[in-house]
């Protein structure tokens, strides 16, 4: 009864505003402009400003410091083709899980849905929202870290902010992350230019004999690459909201090959715009790289950087809070989730349960605030699933082949990072056996029990429990499930 109120609310709102109401469903907003700045947007954050140091102290010496950033952004492009593809052909949001559901059933998909909403996506937007929140305290607190308390309360509205964005607009969203895409492009410019004007000056004593003492293994390559794609982690985002996309099989592919090509440019030329003003040992004590080149390069004007830096991470962020609402909407829709959460926002048409759901985790991940132990429960379990997604891809090759596919990459690209993804999951394990790994696999394989008390038998108790949840919330946040467009 209150689902129906609801739609006749909705109805004679929209009525007023136009002849013809548009369905509750997610609207076509994001165009190709809009898209390759998702990605861009979603993959410059606190990477680029955090991870050279951390890169750095594994390769050791410039040159295969520099190939290993080549080398990540390659990957990130290869891995972003191959989800083309998937994005073309399973037209649906919600990334990896829409994939994984078609290629290898039910438990995959919810066990993705599972540790991507309660590990992955929300402990990225934690980590995320803490780089911001040190970024912006560093200047009123020169010469001394910033209070913890003030560091995680700062991030906490900030996640707050950005969620309430989210949750508003799909179309406010879009224009927040053109406008902060915009900002963090104009700090990485400054950078890159001022490090080819240096170049050009003749700094380059330092990528002089760049490969000598380098002692690489098996182990720190594995670990440079785990630092360095975290930089670039945000190379399929676009694929959680092909539902979203303005003409999807054009301008997703489109906005892929424009966009992590530009960040991966973007990266490289950065990272010798770093070693023209510092030495290895100067940058790996540094501790932000960007503000000591800021400071060493651009003085008086250095406070500009953290503020940039600062536009950069919240950039990020939104990006990622954009993207991951719809992977939480979809796994509520195909009743993985509480069906509440794939519910549409009545005046707004956003994903809002979704959105705020994601919101209350991530800011659950800043009381410990652990930002290494974050990112190293992430990338396991991220490359985990990024390599079964696109061990789909050849599978569905096979087993699907009836699917039309307006994009085919060749065969191998899969299977090279379907190797590569084994791999990266494999080589911290063996080189660098630590318990947080085992912990990560378990809570992964815990989703199996909710799966089948919740999912799979749906006890009747539990329907019980949430049904009157779900009525309660549907009425407190004016949301209705999605309806069907019409032709």
């Amino acid at each position: 009864m209150g689902e129906t109120s609801l739609r006749k609310r909705g109805e004679d709102e929209k009525s007023i505003q136009s002849n013809e109401a548009k369905p509750t469903s997610l609207q076509k907003e994001v165009g190709l402009v809009s898209g390759i700045c998702i990605i861009v947007g979603t993959i410059i954050g606190s990477g680029i400003f955090i991870s050279p140091k951390s890169v750095l102290s594994n390769t050791e010496t410039v040159g295969p410091c520099l190939i290993i950033w080549a080398a990540c952004g390659i990957l990130a492009t290869l891995g972003a083709l191959c989800f083309a593809e998937l994005g073309t052909m399973i037209t649906k949001s919600g990334g990896e899980y829409p994939y994984l559901m078609e290629a290898f059933g039910p438990i995959p998909a919810y066990l993705f849905s599972w540790t991507s909403l309660m590990v992955m996506k929300p402990s990225s937007f934690a980590i995320i929202c803490l780089s911001f929140s040190e970024y912006v305290c560093a200047p009123f607190y020169s010469g001394c870290k910033p209070p913890e308390t003030v560091v995680k309360c700062l991030a906490a509205a900030a996640i707050m902010l950005i969620t309430t964005v989210n949750a508003l607009s799909v179309r406010l969203g879009s224009y927040v992350q053109n406008f902060f895409t915009a900002a963090k492009l104009v700090i990485v410019a400054i950078i890159i230019i001022s490090g080819l004007v240096l170049l050009a000056q003749g700094n380059t004593k330092n990528f002089e004999n760049s490969f000598e003492g380098s002692k690489l293994s098996v182990g720190t390559i594995s670990l440079a690459f785990y630092n360095g794609l975290w930089a670039y982690d945000g190379w399929n985002q676009l694929n959680y909201i092909t539902e979203e996309l303005k003409d999807p099989f054009r301008n997703l592919p489109r906005a892929i090959v424009i966009g992590i090509p530009l960040v991966t440019v973007c990266y490289i030329l950065m990272n010798i715009a770093y070693f023209t003003v510092m030495t290895p040992t100067e940058l790996l004590q540094s501790q932000a790289v960007a503000v000591t080149f800021g400071d060493r390069v651009l003085y008086p004007a250095s406070w500009v950087v953290p503020l940039f830096v600062a536009f950069s991470t919240i950039g990020a962020a939104n990006g990622t809070c954009f993207t991951a609402g719809r992977l939480i909407y979809v796994a509520g829709r195909e009743g993985h989730m509480l069906k509440v959460l794939s519910y549409i926002s009545v005046r707004r048409l956003t994903p809002a349960p979704a959105i705020i759901f994601y919101g209350i985790i991530a800011t659950i991940y800043i009381i410990p605030g652990d930002i290494n132990s974050l990112v190293n429960y992430f990338s396991f379990a991220a490359w985990l699933f990024y390599g079964l997604t696109i061990l789909g891809l050849i599978v569905m090759r096979f087993t699907k082949k009836d699917l039309e596919r307006p994009i085919k990459v060749p065969i191998f690209i899969p299977i090279l990072v379907t190797l590569i993804s084994v791999f990266l999951v494999l080589a911290p394990i063996i080189s660098r056996p630590a318990w947080e790994y085992l912990y990560c696999v378990l809570f992964i394989l815990s989703g199996l029990i909710f799966y089948f008390l919740f999912v799979y038998y749906k006890f009747g108790w539990a329907q019980k429990i949430s049904k009157p949840v779900t009525m309660y919330l549907q009425m407190l946040m004016e949301v209705v499930p999605p309806e069907k467009e019409t032709e």
